[in-house]
């Protein structure tokens, strides 16, 4: 299934049903009053969180989603129907946003949660409600309300624990291939991968998520490279593990400053997060090389680096030992930070 992160989509909430303009008729009945029924509610545009997704491709076809009119009231005091809801599936992690592209309407991080985007238009009034003693034949009826619409962009994140960061051709696919189920496409040059890959990574009985997105360049917190719209996945890990080509010609110190420079200008938290620095693809170096770039990769990032090779398999357990420890320990400090004042149940 094609990878899609982003989609501008049409929505629009369903016009309210007319009321109806109808009196008694039956035989016998002389004077017959007005029975006219109310129109129905037009429906609803709801968002969705589901399982089974992880990408916005659906989007990419059909660009306009119209609920459903409510019908029109009827003789003898029957109120139409509401109209059907439109409900749009999207994956976990997946951002509403104005069609500015920058105002956050809802952002949907949990299985099952629901948003009313836009509320259908109400049923206009039949006959019947406007009978009074003064007016104990009315000949009116109100018009159902129009619905809403607006154009709107559609943005996933995903959802991982930990995420890999570095240069294109860093290694970073390799990684997640060897540690995960994950099926990414794999070659030697830079850029192979094109869109973000998750992976489920188990390790001593636990199992955590682990985001792979394409190599950064410099300027992508600008959208060099589509940078800025692949930061966005990683926004929401609880680690990084940054990874630095050992056996590139580019000095590995220097490497290690353009990426984490982007973390920086994009923001977002991105440089608070525990980051985890492995000197990678060291089977394709000697042991006198690998000393003499690790240091100069630790006189760039202020620790000591892991020597990693996904292809060997050195250190890779140790690595993701220490992603895990890293996500226990957020999770920790998370559960015991103490409640604003402005979240919903802080009690002084």
């Amino acid at each position: 299934m094609k990878f899609l992160d982003q989609a501008k989509i049409y929505v629009r909430s369903g016009n309210g049903g007319a009321g109806c303009v109808s009196f008694r008729r039956e035989k016998y009945i002389e004077f017959g009053g007005p029975d006219g029924g109310d129109g129905g509610r037009g429906g609803d545009v709801i968002v969705e969180c589901v399982d089974g997704l992880n990408t916005l491709i659906d989007y990419r076809y059909k660009q306009h989603f119209k609920a459903g009119t409510g019908v029109h009231g009827m003789g003898k005091n029957r109120t139409g129907a509401d109209g059907p809801d439109v409900v749009l599936k999207v994956p976990v992690g997946t951002q509403i946003l104005e069609e500015d592209n920058e105002t956050l309407i809802a952002d949907l991080t949990e299985l099952g949660q629901r948003v009313l985007l836009l509320k259908g238009g109400n049923g206009g009034f039949g006959n019947a409600h406007f009978k009074s003693s003064v007016n104990q034949a009315p000949r009116r009826a109100n018009p159902g309300l129009e619905g809403e619409e607006k154009w709107i962009w559609l943005r996933l994140k995903l959802i991982a624990d930990a995420g890999l960061v570095g240069l294109p051709n860093a290694g970073k696919s390799t990684f997640l291939a060897t540690v995960s189920a994950a099926k990414p496409k794999i070659a030697d040059y830079p850029f192979t991968t094109l869109h973000p890959n998750l992976g489920i990574v188990k390790i001593d009985s636990n199992s955590f998520a682990l985001a792979d997105i394409p190599g950064l360049i410099e300027g992508a917190h600008q959208g060099t490279g589509l940078g800025d719209r692949f930061l966005g996945h990683v926004e929401r890990t609880r680690v990084l593990l940054h990874l630095v080509d050992g056996s590139g010609e580019e000095d590995p110190g220097e490497a290690y400053r353009v990426v984490r420079g982007e973390l920086d200008a994009y923001g977002h938290g991105l440089t608070d997060k525990p980051e985890i620095v492995a000197l990678s693809k060291c089977d394709a170096l000697t042991e006198a090389a690998i000393t003499e770039r690790a240091a100069a990769l630790e006189a760039a990032c202020g620790q000591k680096p892991l020597i990693l090779s996904s292809a060997s398999g050195r250190n890779v357990d140790t690595a993701l030992r220490m992603i895990m420890r890293a996500i226990d320990k957020d999770k920790e400090i998370a559960a015991n930070e103490v409640p604003s004042r402005k979240e919903e149940g802080w009690h002084p």
